[in-house]
C-alpha cells in the first residue's frame, strides 16, 4: 500500500451554504447541516454527542465544537482525558465516540462495545510532537536523536551538556496513559537501543526520571512553570515561554516542528485497511522525526438512528476545508486528498 500524500499548506476555507454540503472525489454526497423548510432553510436539530480521549488533538476538537455549535446549534462535548482513558470509555460504551493517538489493536477491535457493535477509526488530523523546553538562556536548541533519548533516560542532567549555560534540567512527561506518549516513546526506541531495552514503548512507561503532568495540558503546565524544564507535547501547546528544539531527523538534518515538516513526515506513513499506521523515524530531508495521526473512534451500530446521524454529521463537517484549516492554524497537519476520501467513507459506516 502506498503512503498517503499530504499537502503541507491547507486550502483556504470556503464559505459553505448551511442547506447542504457536498463531498468531492466521488466518495459521498449528503445533506449535512440543514433541511428545507417551506421557502427557506432550517438547521436540523440533532442530539448532543459526547466524546473523550486524546489530549493531543484537544485544542482542535474543542475549537471545532464551538464553531460547530455556532454554525448549526448542535452540541459536541469533548473531554481531554488521554488516549488510554478514551479507549477504555469507548470499549465500555460510555461515550458516543472515543479518541486516541495510538491505533486500536486487533484485540481492541474485538473487545467490549467495539466487538459487539463494530468499530471504525477515522484519522482526523496529523501532528508533530516536539521536544519543548523553558530556558530563555538557550534560544536555539538543537538536539540529536541520541541526545533526546539520553535526556529522558536521565543521562543528560545539565543544560551545559547541551551547549547552554549551566543549569539543572527538569524532565517533564505524561503521568496518564497517552497516545502522545506511545508515539514519543516509539520514536525514542528507534533513536536509542538503550531506551528500547530499558524502557520500551507504550501509552504509559516507567520513566527513569522526571515530573509527570496529566494530558498535554499538564505537561505544558509543568514546562511553562518550571525554568529549566524540558518535555514533549503536541505542537499546539508550544507557546508563550515554551519553545521547541530543532530535532535531528533520519536524514541527519535539524528541523523544527511545523505544518510543512509534519506533512513531509506523515507522507511516509503507510496506513492499513483500518486506516491505522505509524512510522517511528520517517525518512526525508524535510521530515520532522516525531509525528502521529490522531483518530476518532465510532460505533458501526447500537446507538440509534439520530445519535448515529449526529456523529456522522459532526465528523463529516470536521473533515471539510474550513475546520481543517482552523486546525492547521493551531499547529496540526490537515487531512487531505485520498486519505480524506477514505476517512469520509469510514464515517459512512456509522449506522444506527
Amino acid at each position: 500500500m502506498q503512503p498517503i500524500r499530504f499537502s503541507a499548506k491547507p486550502r483556504q476555507p470556503r464559505r459553505v451554504r448551511r442547506s447542504s454540503l457536498a463531498i468531492t472525489g466521488g466518495v459521498v454526497s449528503l445533506s449535512l447541516l440543514a433541511t428545507a423548510c417551506g421557502g427557506g432553510g432550517e438547521i436540523k436539530s440533532l442530539p448532543s454527542i459526547n466524546g473523550a480521549g486524546a489530549s493531543f488533538p484537544a485544542a482542535a476538537y474543542q475549537r471545532w465544537a464551538g464553531d460547530y455549535a455556532t454554525e448549526t446549534g448542535n452540541q459536541v462535548n469533548y473531554q481531554s482525558v488521554g488516549s488510554g482513558a478514551g479507549v477504555r470509555q469507548f470499549l465500555a460504551g460510555s461515550v458516543d465516540f472515543g479518541a486516541t493517538d495510538e491505533e486500536l489493536s486487533d484485540e481492541d477491535f474485538n473487545s467490549g462495545a467495539a466487538g459487539e457493535r463494530g468499530a471504525v477509526q477515522i484519522p482526523m488530523l496529523g501532528g508533530t510532537i516536539p521536544v519543548a523546553y523553558n530556558n530563555p538562556d538557550c534560544p536555539d536548541l538543537q538536539l540529536t536523536q541520541a541526545q533526546v533519548a539520553d535526556i529522558f533516560l536521565g543521562k543528560i542532567t545539565n543544560w551545559s551538556d547541551l551547549g547552554c549555560p549551566a543549569a539543572e534540567i527538569t524532565v517533564a512527561h505524561r503521568s496518564d496513559g497517552s497516545g502522545t506518549t506511545f508515539a514519543f516513546t516509539n520514536s525514542l526506541a528507534c533513536f536509542s537501543e538503550e531506551w528500547k531495552d530499558k524502557v520500551g514503548v507504550g501509552k504509559a512507561v516507567n520513566w527513569p526520571v522526571g515530573v509527570g503532568g496529566k494530558g498535554n495540558e499538564g505537561v505544558a503546565g509543568v514546562i511553562g512553570n518550571t525554568p529549566g524544564a524540558i518535555g514533549y507535547v503536541n505542537q499546539a501547546y508550544v507557546r508563550g515561554n515554551i519553545k521547541a528544539a530543532a530535532l535531528q531527523n533520519k536524514d541527519g538534518n535539524f528541523v523544527m516542528a511545523s505544518g510543512e515538516s509534519g506533512a513531509a513526515a506523515l507522507n511516509q506513513v503507510v496506513l492499513d485497511e483500518r486506516l491505522g499506521g505509524e512510522d517511528c523515524n520517517p525518512a526525508g530531508a524535510e521530515s520532522f522525526p516525531i509525528v502521529a495521526f490522531t483518530w476518532i473512534l465510532g460505533y458501526k451500530s447500537g446507538q440509534g438512528a439520530e445519535k448515529a446521524e449526529a456523529v456522522r454529521t459532526f465528523l463529516t463537517w470536521a473533515l471539510q476545508d474550513g475546520p481543517q484549516a482552523t486546525a492547521a492554524e493551531l499547529g496540526y497537519v490537515p487531512i487531505t486528498g485520498d486519505l480524506r476520501k477514505r476517512a469520509l467513507a469510514e464515517i459512512e459506516k456509522i449506522k444506527e
